[in-house]
């Protein structure tokens, strides 16, 4: 341990305006030299914007999610904002984790300090909410304090613009360098907590989320559901009520808000295992259908019944049935998806002739891919269905219309699964898959993306590879291309992980069960050559 180092944690005990944070890292130092990988570990650098703003574990330093880092990052934003002339309050979400609601009140006291108007919202809400009442409010900015899916350990900071829409180049950037130019945490300003939004605000949501829907349709359907101890059930159920359909049966255990999460190891639907209590009780009461929002219910999971139970929806499966449903509907306007979900979309857009765009992997690119968006989605569960209402991922306006959907065909005795393999026959089956996994040290990522650029294979399944795009230095992203094949690998956005996005692609023919079974085959045989070539992820 040097002893610069020291004096850096020396300096930032000194200006944190936290006392348990301040004893938190006293402690740290107290137990040098045992605490040395500790130590640099949270000094290692500051938090960065990244694909969903700031997000890392609770702890006291410039690499944690605390009080003073979030100061400075109020601080920076509202900073920013005034340099540019923003007229309107800052608009400040929570969620229910640990530390959510202090952070959105030092953020509110930040930016009354700096003479902005700072409204709350009343309690832990969806971001979703959060997104739509930015621009509803005339706002300069939104902030919603959250880390979404992450550990329990985590939490996080996101940023929306003006337009509703999450931060992109160069205002990230921007902000980070203004958040840098703070001074000494003491000298910002502070003023009152903010004014806290009225229940009004909460409605106004709930009835353009409603509105996503046209009115009158089928609402014949049975529904479980859980939030993952997250803050979406009470706006779920309000939404799906005053649509008119029947409350949603909810997992007892997760309905309501659980900072430690004691059901899940992770708080996300995608994890193995995540949804197994609200599998269990939609096949215990014959329910239609099963939805799952993460912890803020901007994601939304599917599962339904079929010959072998209950199996869980992809993201590209539930993606496709919301596009080509909104088509059915007679929605206009661009259909977008991202370089990592399944290619049917762009297929089904150029077979219907309908506008397409595809962007790098967030949204906060799919809802910039054109001004006419109509609908956007990626594979890790994200659906945009009302561009105008949320100009991000929505996981309630998603499950709404994902019922809208499945109570139509129910009406018409068919099933989600059977209009899947309505399109199957159309377009071909996609068969997608990915690979994931999760380091302590991010420079194994950094070794794997090295390693796969540098060698890439030059065959896939026995097909020579036809194409390798890098996309650096704009995205630190690789995709590989064959007959039928593709492969993406990028590290994520948001978690310390390596992935890789897998498809293959099979006519439909005469036998759609025989097509999907060679489709499985190749993905699965995919999957163990990249895990190879990657030599980091094992099959």
């Amino acid at each position: 341990m040097t002893d610069g180092l020291v004096e850096e944690a020396l300096r930032w005990i000194e200006d944190d305006p936290d006392e348990a944070d301040r004893a938190e890292l006293r402690a740290v130092l107290d137990g040098l030299p045992g605490t040395r990988a500790e130590l640099a570990e949270r000094f290692a650098g500051p938090l960065t914007f990244g694909t969903a703003g700031l997000r890392g574990p609770l702890r006291a330093g410039p690499n944690g999610m605390n009080l003073a880092v979030v100061r400075a990052a109020a601080a920076g934003l509202v900073a920013w904002l005034a340099a540019r002339d923003a007229q309107g309050p800052l608009v400040i979400g929570y969620d229910a984790r640990r530390g959510s609601k202090a952070f959105a009140e030092e953020t509110a006291r930040v930016a009354t300090g700096a003479g902005r108007p700072a409204l709350v919202l009343p309690r832990p809400l969806p971001t979703p909410v959060l997104a739509h009442l930015v621009r509803r409010l005339g706002a300069a900015a939104g902030v919603v304090v959250t880390a979404s899916h992450n550990p329990p350990e985590d939490n996080g900071y996101k940023v929306y613009l003006a337009d509703g829409a999450q931060l992109v180049p160069p205002a990230d950037r921007e902000i980070e360098a203004a958040i840098r130019a703070v001074g000494p945490l003491s000298t910002v300003p502070l003023g009152h907590s903010g004014e806290v939004l009225p229940e009004s605000a909460i409605e106004s949501y709930v009835d353009s989320a409603v509105a996503a829907i046209p009115a009158g349709g089928p609402r014949g359907l049975t529904v479980a559901y859980t939030p993952l101890h997250g803050v979406g059930a009470p706006v779920l159920s309000a939404v799906l009520e005053r649509a008119g359909f029947a409350a949603p049966l909810s997992v007892a255990e997760q309905v309501k808000p659980d900072a430690a999460f004691p059901t899940v190891s992770f708080p996300n639907p995608e994890e193995p295992g995540a949804m197994d209590r609200v599998l269990a009780l939609a096949a215990a009461n014959g329910a239609d259908i099963a939805l799952a929002n993460d912890p803020d219910a901007d994601r939304c999971a599917v599962a339904v019944p079929g010959p072998s139970g209950w199996r869980m929806l992809r993201g590209d499966e539930v993606g496709v049935l919301l596009a080509d449903h909104l088509m059915r509907r007679g929605v206009t306007g661009r259909y977008a998806t991202t370089i990592v979900s399944s290619s049917m979309l762009r297929a089904m857009c150029a077979a219907r002739g309908v506008p397409y765009g595809e962007t790098l992997t967030g949204f906060k690119w799919i809802v910039r891919a054109g001004d006419d968006l109509a609908f956007g989605y990626e594979e890790a569960l994200g659906y945009c269905v009302a561009p105008e209402h949320v100009r991000d991922k929505d996981g309630i306006t998603a499950a709404l219309t994902v019922c809208e959907l499945a109570a139509g065909l129910k009406a018409q005795g068919r099933t989600l699964l059977d209009r899947l393999d309505e399109l199957a026959r159309e377009f071909g089956v996609y068969a997608t898959d990915q690979l994931s996994v999760r380091v302590t040290d991010l420079s194994e990522i950094a070794r794997a993306m090295e390693t796969v650029r540098r060698r890439p294979p030059v065959s896939m399944l026995d097909e020579p590879v036809s194409d390798v795009e890098d996309l650096l230095p704009d995205a630190d992203v690789l995709i590989l291309r064959a007959d039928g094949i593709r492969v993406v690998v990028r590290p994520s956005g948001t978690e310390p992980k390596l992935k890789a996005y897998l498809e293959v692609v099979e006519p439909a023919g005469d036998d759609l069960a025989a097509a999907r079974e060679r489709a499985a085959a190749g993905v699965a045989a995919l999957r163990a050559e990249v895990a190879a070539s990657l030599g980091l992820i094992r099959p």
